[in-house]
């Protein structure tokens, strides 16, 4: 009996130990959002910050209030929307929860107590009892390193949350912007097709016009007014997008855009190895790694603890005073009779598979998208560049030389103002042209983790960037 008193003693005391060196888990300082800070300032070049509290409030504020002092740049409007958009920090609050579990799983479980006093024949039975899960004490490490693994997922998970807002923020930027300068040629466009139905007009009224060419001129402008109500209210729905992606309200909505979108950079950057890259450098890749890792870890402990499901140590002190004090051990097991955890085990090891044919389905997925959008951002550059580099400049020497005929007494104004509809579709063609490069780059960059290759950014970022003077011409037609 007293070998069985020290033998319980020596299990109870090693294991309470063990629990010990594995319980040291605290809470962080930065409570694991350092992970999003610094993959926001290597691959955006811009701050992220979890508001807390009322210094933080008042820092983004004032952060937010300085850039919309002046026309909102790309940077700019990610930059606002990672410390303004509350989706995302909502998002952060997983960190926290994640965090918490993982203390919890470094915490030694609360012992019970349990207490009886009871009378019968004359005589007084007292009962002490004081319990401890051994099993979780036993288990604890693996379940810190379990809850490890998830924390470290987590912190990837959120950081690729805080990527796509970004993304998100450009793309809304690309299509606010390049709809307000849509909606500010379809004015210009729709003041010329006035211009041109009132003198028709007033030539037919003269006797001077056909009622054709008078009902060509009107059919024009009455397009024309149609095209610009549509497209302002496209220019609205854009704008308020991009607002709710930044996540202002209030006097924050009053913010300046640019009049055109940024200039087409003039040499496009090759990139090679893009998949292997996206590979490396997706966040999404690296959390369903970790997802994997984690449920392994899971299944492990499942085979460890199949046969034992409860397990409890106690210590019991028990009074009575027909024999005085009682003293010793309990030891609880669950005997597997009707249940060898056999469901349990096949049930890990189905989540298991599942977890690794996810991973294999993530990077197959990531490739495809790297080369699709690679694909896209090929094209849509080489179309804009077309459209920048011939379409546009043929289009203002028609109108050059149809002036010089004008004033050479050689060519009509109605010739003129035929050449003005003839430029709509070659603006509105480099408008889309230049948006769809803006969004293919998105794309790409998102695609392969949140930036291009270092190199490719490099390139891109050293090549100097003109606006044709051709386009501006073209739009003051």
């Amino acid at each position: 009996m007293m070998r069985h008193f020290f033998s319980c003693g020596r299990v109870v005391a090693a294991a309470t130990a063990l629990a010990f060196l594995a319980g040291c888990t605290t809470f962080s300082k930065d409570g694991g959002f350092n992970t999003v800070s610094t993959t926001a300032s290597e691959r955006l070049g811009k701050d992220a910050l979890l508001v807390k509290t009322d210094e933080d409030r008042e820092a983004v504020a004032k952060r937010t209030q300085e850039l919309l002092s002046k026309p909102l740049s790309m940077d700019d409007t990610v930059q606002i929307a990672l410390l303004n958009n509350r989706g995302l920090q909502a998002s952060y609050g997983e960190l926290g929860i994640s965090e918490a579990d993982l203390v919890q799983a470094g915490r030694l479980p609360n012992p019970g107590f349990t207490f009886s006093r009871a009378h019968g024949n004359d005589s007084l039975s007292i009962n002490r009892t004081f319990t401890l899960s051994l099993l979780n004490v036993l288990t604890m490490p693996l379940a810190t390193r379990i809850e490890s693994r998830r924390f470290e997922q987590t912190k990837l998970l959120t950081a690729d949350a805080m990527l796509k807002v970004a993304a998100d923020a450009r793309r809304a930027y690309v299509n606010a912007v390049a709809a307000q300068q849509s909606a500010a040629y379809a004015a210009q466009v729709k003041d010329s097709g006035e211009a041109g139905a009132e003198l028709a007009l007033r030539m037919q009224q003269a006797g001077n016009f056909s009622k054709l060419d008078y009902a060509r001129e009107q059919a024009f402008y009455a397009d024309a007014v149609a095209q610009l109500a549509k497209t302002r209210q496209q220019s609205v729905a854009a704008r308020e997008k991009l607002t709710r992606t930044m996540g202002l309200w209030g006097a924050g909505t009053q913010y300046k855009l640019p009049d055109r979108l940024p200039d087409l950079p003039k040499d496009r950057p090759e990139l090679k190895d893009l998949e292997s890259f996206a590979m490396q450098n997706r966040l999404d890749i690296q959390a369903a790694k970790l997802q994997t890792q984690s449920v392994a870890s899971s299944l492990g402990l499942s085979k460890a603890t199949r046969f034992i499901n409860a397990l409890d140590v106690g210590y019991q002190n028990n009074f009575t005073t027909s024999d005085g004090h009682e003293q010793g051990y309990e030891i609880s097991v669950e005997i597997p009779i009707f249940n060898w955890g056999g469901s349990k085990v096949a049930r890990v090891e189905a989540i298991y598979m599942q977890s690794v044919n996810r991973v294999a389905e993530t990077a197959i997925n990531a490739r495809s998208e790297v080369r699709e959008s690679y694909s896209a951002y090929v094209t849509d550059y080489d179309v804009a560049k077309h459209y920048r580099d011939e379409v546009v400049p043929i289009r203002k020497t028609i109108s050059d030389e149809l002036m010089l005929r004008y004033n050479g007494m050689l060519a009509s104004v109605f010739e003129l103002l035929a050449d003005s509809r003839d430029q709509v579709g070659a603006v509105n063609g480099y408008i889309d042209a230049l948006k769809d490069y803006w969004l293919a780059e998105t794309d790409l960059q998102q695609a392969v983790g949140g930036r291009l290759p270092p190199l490719a950014m490099a390139s891109a970022s050293s090549a100097p960037t003109t606006q044709p003077a051709s386009s501006t011409d073209s739009e003051g037609k």
